[in-house]
């Protein structure tokens, strides 16, 4: 066993291609029927605030997550099919280039001259 899969948290879903209309209460109540929810998070656009069609469902107790996992995974909601499987941990980040507060992509954030004429 690596250390990837000992760190792996067998309670907690990933739940993929949601219906942009789900909340995180349709989430919850989607699977409150296999058992305990601890936490439901449902990703969101931080700029917008709209959802990004995915989410994490922790559960009590592995054997619910596991059940949820297999009764939902195919399931359709609003005619979209959704994945759901055992979340993975969070990859480690490369911090080699570091996040800028600006939205400024790189190339030295030179101001730009529109109305300039060639």
């Amino acid at each position: 066993m690596s250390d990837h899969d000992s760190m792996e948290n067998k309670k907690k879903l990933f739940v993929g291609n949601l219906p942009w209309s789900m909340t995180e209460e349709s989430i919850r109540e989607l699977f409150s029927e296999f058992g305990e929810i601890t936490q439901v998070s449902l990703i969101t656009d931080r700029m917008t605030g709209r959802s990004k069609g995915f989410a994490f469902v922790e559960f009590a107790d592995e054997a619910a997550a596991a059940a949820a996992a297999q009764g939902r995974h195919g399931y359709v909601v609003e005619e979209r099919e959704l994945v759901v499987n055992i979340a993975r941990p969070r990859e480690p980040r490369n911090d080699r280039f570091p996040r800028r507060d600006n939205n400024r992509s790189f190339g030295g954030g030179r101001p730009q001259n529109r109305d300039r004429r060639y």
